[in-house]
């Protein structure tokens, strides 16, 4: 290949790339990482099972059933993003205590792109590969601090309205 082919290549991949950046964000790439992640997770564990001899029709149904429950809870966390943003926005006197973008759609992706990581360093070990020891513990770090992320805003929250509560119950 010639020098300028591989510049021309290098060029069309950056301006795809920067294209789909433009139009898609941080949130779209962390949606597509998050897809392909799902397929490789299925696709791995079906090769694993395969080789263990153990692969059933009835199994990849199953998974595949998984991987759709996914895509639907993360559907239904879109949409309350989209839901909570439209009330604010539109409805007086609809206040959070902080300040909404989207919240709920992004962390549950990250949620589940921790899960696939980790389905996909088990599938390694059962592959044969060595994985690191400290590597499932990060991924169980980092899953429980989304968790502990989201319990921290549905807790403020929580105070917030037995605070707001509690006033309105010294007026009455």
């Amino acid at each position: 290949m010639s020098d300028n082919l591989i510049t021309s290549i290098k060029v069309g991949v950056a301006g795809t790339l920067s294209v789909l950046t433009a139009l898609w964000g941080w949130f779209g790439w962390l949606t597509v990482a998050w897809v392909l992640l799902m397929v490789t997770d299925w696709l791995v564990g079906s090769a694993v099972a395969m080789k263990k001899g153990c692969w059933s029709s009835a199994k990849l149904r199953e998974g595949a059933w998984h991987k759709a429950g996914m895509v639907v809870v993360v559907v239904v966390a879109l949409t309350a993003d989209w839901l909570i943003g439209s009330l604010i926005d539109h409805l007086p006197g609809v206040t959070l205590p902080f300040e909404y973008t989207v919240l709920i759609g992004p962390m549950t992706i990250v949620w589940y792109i921790i899960g696939e990581l980790g389905s996909l360093a088990e599938h390694a070990v059962n592959m044969g590969a060595k994985v690191p020891s400290w590597l499932p513990r990060i991924l169980d770090i980092s899953r429980e601090a989304v968790d502990a992320a989201g319990e921290a805003v549905t807790h403020e929250h929580t105070e917030h309205t037995e605070a707001h509560e509690s006033k309105e119950a010294d007026h009455v």
